[in-house]
């Protein structure tokens, strides 16, 4: 009996570890009732690594659990080009709310700090993206009904309106990455791009590439994002950094 019950606090032990490893996906989206969800991991080489779907119940409800084993990034996602990116970290309980029907526009996140400054960079990129289109109907508008030098001033005036947007979804990204240093989060800021166009260019703002990987490096050298994108920044530099000026965090564009 006392061999019993010395070994309890070791098997507890051993069960609390491996529930370290797990991280915990809970949450409920209208209009999602019988409908699927699916996760994939998005590994380091830039490809997406099917997980699981997962099936909500008649309220919209899902649970998942899963054995991480690092630190990633997760596509969460009701299809192809409606998804949400999250960077689960072990042991976390990660509550999700939203419309399935517009997921990436309307889906909040709990209980992952990695997750929720995540959301916070898609929230202003959803700025930026309606920004585009009140633009682009400008701009058929302008097309439709304005001729000669009131279609030319029109123009210009909508093309200020548009660089003008550019450049503030620039500056959040610049902020971003300076104030979130070392995480995961900074790779998604990095290749963000507005209306097809990327806001950060290696070519124009290499340094910014140097700037996320020291945060990496320091923070997580291990992790395969980390030496995949130490492989990325290398390649880069024999492209790009010896004629690069000193990061100041003042962007180029090069619209």
């Amino acid at each position: 009996m006392n061999r019993i019950l010395l070994l309890i606090p070791v098997l507890l032990l051993f069960v609390a570890c491996g529930d370290k490893d797990v991280f915990v996906l809970e949450g409920t989206l209208e209009n999602g009732a019988n409908k699927t969800i699916y996760l994939d991991e998005m590994v380091p080489q830039g490809e997406r690594l099917f997980i699981d779907s997962i099936r909500l119940d008649s309220k919209g409800h899902f649970k998942f659990k899963y054995k991480a084993p690092y630190e990633s990034l997760y596509n969460l996602h009701v299809s192809e080009f409606d998804y949400v990116v999250l960077i689960p970290c072990p042991g976390e309980h990660i509550d999700i709310s939203g419309d399935y029907n517009h997921f990436e526009k309307t889906y909040t996140v709990k209980g992952s700090p990695e997750s929720v400054i995540l959301w916070q960079l898609q929230d202003y990129s959803n700025v930026g993206a309606d920004q585009l289109l009140e633009i682009i109907a400008m701009h058929d508008k302008i097309k439709d009904s304005m001729h000669g030098a009131d279609s030319l001033a029109a123009k210009e005036s909508l093309d200020s309106i548009y660089l003008n947007s550019y450049k503030q979804q620039q500056e959040y990204v610049v902020n971003f990455i300076q104030e979130n240093q070392g995480s995961l989060a900074t790779l998604i800021a990095l290749y963000k791009p507005f209306n097809g166009h990327p806001l950060i260019d290696p070519q124009v703002n290499f340094d910014y590439y140097e700037f996320v990987l020291e945060g990496l490096e320091e923070s997580k050298p291990e992790n395969p994002h980390t030496l995949n994108f130490k492989n990325t920044v290398e390649y880069l530099r024999h492209q790009y950094g010896d004629t690069q000026p000193t990061l100041d965090f003042e962007l180029t564009t090069n619209n």
